[in-house]
């Protein structure tokens, strides 16, 4: 094969060919019209010796050939991409990015809140996406680059991934502030008396991680209401005499508006990660504000 043919350019429009299987999506990623990225495509073929990419029956397939070309080629590029981040002068203040970032409304609540008012600070010129986190999608969210960054427990990370923990996160319970059964306590007993609303972040379930804990000494609850997200539960509760376990950082954050207590038994919190595909490792602006995320979440 003649290398010669072969630049920079186009051996990363065929990294993002091979990435996405599909010529209209590699173009957007690349910011070229589509006419110009198959004209790259007739070129790589030629050089290759072989079409990469072949129609099916829904949309292109990679020939063996492509796939083999892959791995190592994006190995090769990605070492490209170090060497010329760690030679380049790198300066929040004036970086210029979008970042798309899934999370739950928990989250979203919990630390992205924080983090965009860090950037509009430090690094101002760098615009946020919030998206719902959709476990199911995820993995080709972030293939395609349509998320950047996942906030979400390590179980639901795409294994493909790369991720690195965030912090742990605990559960409280709450209840409205003059609630006739709590005052400033709770029993087992009442805990259970008690009707409860919680989250089904898929809509429709009736059941959380209190009642693994429950089952395992013998007891059950009555789950009266069962919602999508976590900021309306504090809302719920306030205007009435249900109950709630919620992450401890939402319920500390209405603590002047409801009773925030202790569970009362044990209720395994759970972890929260940042989830990134392998392509943005090495780019200098998503590995700041990965850091910079990280930083922020070991603050509380």
């Amino acid at each position: 094969m003649d290398t010669k043919n072969l630049d920079l350019g186009l051996l990363a429009t065929l990294e993002a060919l091979l990435t996405e299987g599909n010529v209209t999506r590699a173009a957007q990623r690349l910011n070229l019209s589509q006419p110009a990225l198959s004209a790259r495509l007739a070129r790589l073929r030629d050089a290759f010796g072989d079409p990469l990419l072949i129609p099916a029956q829904r949309g292109m397939v990679l020939t063996q050939r492509a796939v083999e070309l892959q791995q190592p080629l994006h190995e090769a590029l990605e070492g490209v991409r170090r060497v010329v981040a760690d030679g380049t002068p790198f300066d929040p203040a004036t970086m210029q990015a979008t970042l798309v970032i899934a999370a739950s409304d928990y989250v979203q609540y919990a630390l992205l809140t924080r983090f965009s008012v860090a950037l509009r600070t430090e690094a101002p010129m760098v615009r946020t996406a919030w998206r719902a986190l959709d476990v199911l999608a995820l993995a080709t969210q972030l293939e395609r680059g349509e998320v950047d960054l996942a906030l979400a427990s390590p179980d639901h990370a795409p294994a493909a991934m790369r991720q690195r923990q965030l912090y742990r996160e605990g559960y409280a319970v709450i209840a409205r502030q003059e609630h006739p059964a709590v005052q400033g306590r709770l029993s087992l007993d009442v805990f259970c008396a008690l009707e409860h609303v919680v989250v089904s972040p898929q809509g429709g379930g009736f059941s959380g991680p209190a009642d693994a804990a429950l089952e395992a000494v013998g007891r059950r609850r009555t789950v009266a209401l069962s919602t999508s997200g976590f900021l309306i539960l504090p809302e719920v509760v306030s205007r009435s005499d249900m109950i709630a376990l919620i992450p401890r950082r939402i319920a500390d954050g209405w603590s002047d508006r409801v009773q925030v207590l202790d569970p009362p038994l044990t209720i395994p919190g759970f972890t929260i990660a940042s989830v990134w595909h392998d392509r943005t490792t090495s780019h200098s602006a998503q590995r700041w504000l990965r850091d910079r995320l990280t930083t922020l979440a070991a603050e509380g």
